[in-house]
């Protein structure tokens, strides 16, 4: 069992990263992933977008000034230019797959879809919800048990609490059932009333 988990981790990282270059591509595309003719999507990222957009103008900066001082080194000049310059790919595709994969409520199907970039997508039927509220948190217990929370920008604004588990699988495989989802939304309040008319109209035969 060790060995196959062993194995299947490259294979992770391979698809990882091509999910980050695919949301680049959907990105610059003004595409969406996900989104359904009956439903409506919600954006996370624009918590984000300073932070990453600071964080790549560094990247950026780094970039050139290695550059600069290793020009006598070309061995070693190109090694770390290939690195400065993956890291600012990864860095944009990091944020464009936070841009291109929002939260999707589809009341056909009866589901909310909840994502963080290419981490994390937990499906959660309606029926299961027992309530979901704006709550704006700052602070959260890493790891507390039957909990999830998807930090963006330092906060969650949306709180689920659900009357049966769901099950979220982690980056490397690991199954966890949840009662308690945490996530972001820019438009938290449009989030909470959309999914409460939802399930009213999932509830009626």
């Amino acid at each position: 069992m060790r060995g196959s988990s062993f194995v299947t981790l490259p294979h992770l990282m391979v698809r990882h990263e091509l999910r980050l270059l695919a949301g680049l591509w959907l990105w610059a595309a003004r595409r969406t992933d996900g989104a359904t003719a009956g439903g409506a999507v919600f954006g996370y990222a624009r918590g984000q977008g300073a932070m990453m957009a600071g964080f790549g103008f560094v990247c950026v900066v780094e970039t050139v000034m290695l550059s600069l001082l290793l020009r006598d080194w070309p061995t070693v000049h190109l090694v770390v230019l290939v690195l400065d310059v993956y890291t600012i790919v990864f860095v944009a595709g990091l944020h464009a797959a936070s841009v291109v994969r929002p939260h999707v409520l589809d009341p056909d199907a009866g589901t909310l879809r909840v994502r963080q970039a290419v981490h994390v997508d937990v499906r959660i039927p309606l029926e299961r919800i027992a309530s979901v509220r704006r709550e704006l948190r700052t602070t959260h217990e890493r790891g507390a048990d039957g909990e999830l929370d998807l930090v963006v920008g330092a906060q969650t604004s949306v709180t689920i609490e659900l009357a049966e588990p769901v099950a979220h699988v982690t980056f490397l495989g690991r199954r966890r059932e949840v009662r308690v989802v945490r996530f972001h939304a820019d438009d938290a309040g449009g989030l909470v009333r959309a999914v409460e008319r939802a399930r009213d109209g999932y509830a009626v035969p």
